[in-house]
């Protein structure tokens, strides 16, 4: 593929270090003039019995769907409402329960101008995201959030580029404000996110993944070393718990434990005379069926091993998992 005979690299380098800088200084300009009508804003979207329903249209319609998105996926229920389709029947989606999220840069876009009358004929609170506070889109809005920038970072002036910056990360320190406010915690997020990675690992317990019944290999403590490698082989963790008669745990055995021990043993054949007493680890890793499967995952990284056994509150062994059954799943 042939570039452009006019592309430089240092020029198009500088351009985007000059860009990055104009939305940096756009985003810090917006939140030294943050003022108390954020505050405002917050208390009608937290005293609001059914949606935060966000408009927009162009760029600030992207910007807006994203916004709605954040807001439903942080715990405040919110959808996007094209301003062009409400003209077309659309508006009957929204109740006076509900609060409207207005975003314009100009604050004059038609399509959105067009209906505020009728948003507010019908009572609904309207909060406004806007570069120009005393556009038309400012003077119908309840409370009006400044997202004003001094200018764009296209080299023209005229794409939307620092302005749409700027009404994310508004539309970004509405939500995380707003989650802050209801006391929206990690599982609460998990639970909106059940396909996603965080979901996994913050829903997945080791009681959704470990190896029992027939699965989970155990021998007793006088068990001789051909049994106990054989319960290896067998269940496929890789090692084995040791038990007593009340299946408490005593001690853990290991393919690597296997490994050393014949590199250290001057004649193999006195292996087969020793029991799983004498060549186990006690008091090995542990943990609760009722873990986090990702707690488990971080124990057996910061301890350097592939395997941990699963007790009761009693001691007694309940499971196991490996690494394997984790990255099965997809918990790393």
């Amino acid at each position: 593929m042939q570039l452009p005979s006019t592309f430089d690299p240092t020029r198009a380098t500088a351009f985007a270090r000059e860009t990055l800088q104009i939305e940096a200084a756009a985003i810090t300009a917006m939140a030294q003039r943050l003022d108390g009508s954020f505050a405002q804003a917050l208390s009608l979207m937290l005293a609001c019995q059914g949606r935060v329903v966000v408009m927009g249209i162009g760029k600030s319609g992207h910007i807006g769907r994203k916004i709605a998105a954040t807001l439903a996926s942080t715990g405040t229920p919110a959808m996007f409402v094209h301003p062009a389709e409400a003209s077309h029947g659309d508006l009957g989606m929204i109740t006076p329960a509900d609060v409207v999220l207005g975003i314009s840069n100009s604050g004059e876009s038609e399509e959105l101008t067009v209906i505020l009358p009728l948003i507010k004929r019908m009572g609904v609170p309207l909060v406004a995201i806007t570069g120009r506070v005393r556009s038309t889109l400012g003077q119908h809005a309840e409370v009006v959030l400044d997202a004003s920038v001094e200018k764009e970072a296209c080299p023209h002036n005229l794409a939307p580029t620092a302005s749409t910056t700027a009404q994310l990360a508004m539309g970004d320190a509405i939500a995380v404000a707003l989650l802050d406010a209801r006391g929206f915690k990690a599982d609460d997020f998990a639970r909106s996110h059940p396909g996603g990675t965080l979901g996994r690992k913050l829903l997945t317990h080791v009681r959704d993944v470990m190896r029992t019944g027939d699965a989970l290999p155990r021998v007793t403590q006088e068990a001789g070393l051909m049994t106990l490698m054989r319960e290896i082989s067998a269940k496929g963790l890789g090692a084995s718990a040791i038990v007593d008669d009340d299946n408490r745990v005593l001690g853990i055995f290991t393919d690597g434990d296997l490994r050393r021990l014949i590199e250290k043993s001057e004649n193999n054949s006195d292996l087969r005379n020793l029991t799983a007493r004498e060549v186990m680890h006690p008091d090995p890793r542990t943990i609760r069926a009722d873990a986090l499967a990702v707690t488990a995952a971080e124990l057996m990284e910061a301890t350097r091993i592939t395997s941990v056994l699963v007790v009761d509150e009693a001691g007694r062994l309940c499971g196991a998992l490996n690494s394997n059954d984790l990255m099965r799943a997809k918990v790393i």
